[in-house]
């Protein structure tokens, strides 16, 4: 599941790749924007700048700003980042691999087997999509279009 901290930087990302290219903006003015509390926000901005997904300006006309273009910016990245490994659980993780104490033979495990495609299947849909693609969706949801049924 999506944790808050993942859906306000996603809606932070929203922000500022609708106004990339025009500069830096304040923290104060995207949260009053999404609704997102200040402080929380001011958190999840650091650690998407700490790995290079956004940049900051100080002073005057300071603020954060994308370090990439939209169109290069992936959501499943920004997710990994926030919350960690996309796997449902740490016997399918690829980046976070742990065995379960009480599985006997990983291989022939049901359970696993279909985490592994709930994984593949999400990692495949959150690693194809750009924040540039969210914000095509969020426009054709605006014009009165189906988003959802958007293709990647």
């Amino acid at each position: 599941m999506l944790t808050q901290k993942s859906k306000y930087g996603l809606k932070a990302m929203t922000v500022l790749a609708k106004e990339y290219g025009q500069g830096p903006i304040l923290i104060s003015d995207i949260a009053r924007r999404e609704g997102i509390p200040r402080k929380f926000l001011e958190l999840i901005l650091l650690e998407l700048k700490n790995e290079g997904i956004l940049q900051s300006k100080k002073g005057k006309g300071g603020g954060y700003f994308l370090g990439h273009p939209p169109n290069q910016i992936r959501v499943g990245h920004i997710i990994r980042v926030l919350d960690g490994p996309l796997a449902p659980l740490p016997c399918v993780s690829k980046t976070a691999y742990m065995r379960c104490r009480e599985c006997r033979d990983e291989r022939t495990c049901g359970i696993r087997i279909i985490m592994k495609e709930v994984r593949d299947a999400t990692a495949k849909i959150l690693d194809e999509t750009t924040v540039a693609d969210m914000l095509r969706r969020v426009e054709l949801a605006v014009n009165g279009r189906d988003a959802l049924s958007f293709s990647i």
